[in-house]
């Protein structure tokens, strides 16, 4: 993934420093990138706009206590990672990036009768249908543009794919590199004592076991949105009942073929 995701940054850099990517340095409705600003978390400098600040308290107050550590880590991960990159600081939309990793899970929210779950949708798109109603009832995301609002959809409904997402836009690409850190370590830039230092204040403790519950959670509760995906095998272990050999893609393609 490292050689990739920096291969595709290079490959997509000409095209999000053209003239037509112009919302990248001024943004209509909203400050230039360059002049955002900025506060500090965990020795990590990050964008600080009231629309920031906004989903930051949304994601707090529809996560859990592990996925809203969580999504701050793969917040103040992406921002280093960028801070190390030239094309990234150039060409990045910080508030869409904040934006996308402070919400990226609300597909997770447990809350009986969440207005944010689907019965039937993955979890990710959830995450992405909530984020655009969230960005659409804030007084500054209604001034943005809809190519921002797609790309936080974007960033949210992809951060899983990877083989996907790393050719995509930067903010897509980097959402998803930055929330991969908080499960593989230290990568793209980011250096061991930062990363113990985003971790000492947003702590691991009991995500491995919340995770496991979450994923067994949505499994079992909607497990035609899980066939097919890389959250399957979480099925195949925990869930009783579970069918995923009889809804594979293989199959679901055999059948319809003759």
């Amino acid at each position: 993934m490292r050689i990739n995701f920096f291969t595709a940054l290079l490959l997509q850099a000409a095209a999000l420093i053209a003239p037509s990517s112009q919302h990248i340095f001024s943004i209509p409705g909203t400050r230039s990138i360059s002049r955002y600003p900025v506060r500090k978390i965990a020795g990590v400098s990050v964008v600080d706009t009231p629309i920031v600040r906004a989903a930051q308290e949304f994601a707090r107050s529809h996560s859990s206590d592990h996925t809203y550590k969580h999504v701050m880590r793969s917040w103040l991960f992406g921002a280093i990672i960028i801070s190390r990159n030239e094309t990234l600081k150039k060409s990045m939309d910080l508030e869409v990036h904040a934006v996308s990793v402070l919400l990226h899970d609300l597909g997770w929210d447990r809350t009986p009768n969440s207005s944010l779950v689907s019965p039937d949708k993955r979890f990710e798109v959830d995450g992405a249908i909530a984020s655009r109603k969230f960005l659409k009832s804030h007084k500054d995301g209604r001034k943005w543009d809809e190519r921002r609002v797609q790309l936080v959809w974007d960033a949210i409904a992809l951060h899983t794919e990877r083989g996907i997402n790393q050719y995509k836009e930067h903010e897509v690409a980097v959402s998803s590199a930055g929330i991969s850190l908080d499960f593989e370590g230290p990568l793209f830039g980011v250096q061991p004592a930062e990363y113990d230092a985003i971790v000492r204040e947003f702590p691991k403790d009991g995500f491995k076991t919340a995770l496991n519950e979450t994923f067994i959670w949505l499994c079992g509760g909607k497990p035609f949105s899980t066939y097919n995906t890389w959250m399957q095998p979480w099925g195949d272990r925990y869930v009783p009942g579970y069918n995923s050999s009889a809804n594979s893609r293989i199959e679901t393609i055999f059948r319809n073929l003759p």
